[in-house]
């Protein structure tokens, strides 16, 4: 037991004198250098699938009937790795009162195209609900089951 005391002893070391306090320049000397340099964050990266939504005027198809209906001009951008499906049955507009409309099949003649977007590609059309009411916000949804986009009508 005595040898573990005289070898703790030995090793204790960092004192400046033979009172074994440490003074502030050698409890300086111990720590090692900080980088003042500031950390380098990276930039959030972009969302896979990004809409933009905008008000627009009605452009009635032949198929259209007689009633009254109410269009968005919507950009979808493919952001992502993968290549994503879009369709006019994959949006929804929801209006100033909460209520959400599906999309109204070839009503307007600049309806939003059927196609796959490849990454980079990006595709704009209406997407269009029945009657007349103000658009608050259109929801894109990744195929049936997939995640839900939304953008706010401007």
């Amino acid at each position: 037991m005595l040898l573990g005391i005289i070898g703790l002893v030995a090793t204790s070391g960092g004192s400046d004198d033979t009172t074994g306090t440490r003074t502030p320049a050698s409890i300086a000397a111990e720590t090692p250098e900080k980088s003042e340099a500031p950390s380098k964050a990276k930039p959030a990266p972009a969302a896979p699938v990004k809409i933009t939504a905008k008000k627009t005027a009605f452009s009635k198809s032949i198929l259209a009937d007689g009633s009254n209906y109410t269009s968005v001009l919507v950009t979808v951008a493919n952001n992502s790795s993968k290549e994503i499906d879009v369709s006019p049955l994959y949006f929804t507009i929801t209006d100033a009162n909460g209520t959400k409309h599906t999309a109204e099949l070839a009503a307007d003649e600049k309806q939003i195209d059927t196609v796959k977007l490849a990454p980079g590609e990006n595709i704009s059309g209406t997407i269009t609900g029945k009657g007349a009411f103000t658009a608050k916000y259109v929801t894109y949804t990744d195929g049936i089951f997939g995640d839900s986009v939304r953008a706010d009508v401007s």
